[in-house]
């Protein structure tokens, strides 16, 4: 016994001395330095989409409205993800709105690590898209480096929206502004070290970024008109169906929640056993819930908060 707990006790420090090792060379921190680079570029187109349509972009750092620095969501289950990107609607710096988008970034250098990577922004994010299914919630994923197919197509497949920077066209990026930003397994220490010291004296980073994305221009277009689309949906029409056949179409949330409680005491010989609902919004989706009494359709209703329709 107290041997297996010896080696236990030895795997474990040189696991803790293998993850130092990884975490502090320099191959690790300029790998980051070029990830942290993207997801800043992006940080800011994603700040004015927020400006634009009145919401609030939750970012890793000091905010009154929550602890620490880091972004963390529970689930259903109470289990807590960190995040790297959260839009609010009615969220201010003091106040925790209604999130109507999870955004992941992440960048790997070799392909080997980009499967656990997918896998792993999937794992935190569709947890909460379930717990806040009655939102709708845009999920995305920024990714730079080297990703499989594979393991873009799992993203997709999932419903994520992938906005993806390839390594070569990041790397080209970077050259012609002077910076040579290549490394292998086998680029020395030494290197490293020099591109992260000039990376320090770098300034031009705002404008490197700006070419970033305009190379990249068509997919991150896509993406963001892919995130108004979702943001911006508003309820169409409401229908409401009790079980013994009279459908009822409404043009608001509200107008069927009146019908639903006026129903109930007109309705006399003919008991509601059931209430079937289809809201369907102006983007084409679609959402269809049966439920066994009033009160629980009015309280699924009231769930769906998107906003109105802009008048002209």
């Amino acid at each position: 016994m107290e041997e297996q707990e010896a080696q236990s006790a030895l795997a474990g420090r040189e696991a803790l001395d293998k993850w130092i090792e990884v975490a502090t060379s320099p191959s690790h921190k300029w790998g980051q330095t070029i990830g942290d680079f993207l997801e800043q570029a992006v940080e800011k187109e994603l700040y004015k989409f927020a400006q634009t349509h009145g919401l609030y972009l939750d970012q890793k750092g000091n905010r009154p409205a929550r602890r620490g620095k880091k972004i963390s969501w529970v689930d259903s289950y109470g289990n807590s993800h960190d995040l790297d990107f959260v839009l609010e609607r009615g969220g201010t710096a003091s106040r925790i709105g209604e999130p109507v988008a999870f955004i992941e970034s992440a960048w790997r250098r070799y392909t080997k690590h980009s499967r656990n990577k997918a896998q792993e922004i999937q794992g935190a994010v569709l947890p909460l898209v379930a717990r806040h299914k009655n939102l709708a919630p845009f999920i995305g994923a920024v990714l730079g480096g080297e990703f499989t197919n594979g393991a873009l197509s799992q993203l997709k497949s999932l419903g994520f929206n992938v906005l993806y920077f390839p390594y070569d066209q990041v790397i080209k990026a970077f050259e012609k502004f002077g910076v040579d930003a290549a490394f292998e397994e086998d680029t020395s220490r030494k290197d490293l070290r020099s591109k992260i010291a000039a990376w320090k004296k770098f300034k031009r980073g705002q404008e490197l970024s700006e070419y970033l994305l305009k190379v990249h221009s068509a997919e991150t277009r896509q993406f963001f008109d892919n995130l108004s689309r979702a943001v911006v949906r508003y309820v169409n029409s409401v229908s409401v169906t009790p079980l013994h056949g009279l459908t009822a179409p409404f043009a608001s949330v509200k107008e069927a929640i009146s019908f639903i409680n006026d129903y109930d005491i007109k309705s006399g010989k003919l008991p509601v056993l059931k209430y079937e609902i289809v809201i369907k919004y102006n983007n084409g989706d679609k959402v269809e819930a049966t439920f066994a009494d009033g009160s629980s359709a009015t309280e699924f209703l009231n769930s769906y908060s998107a906003p109105a329709p802009k008048k002209d």
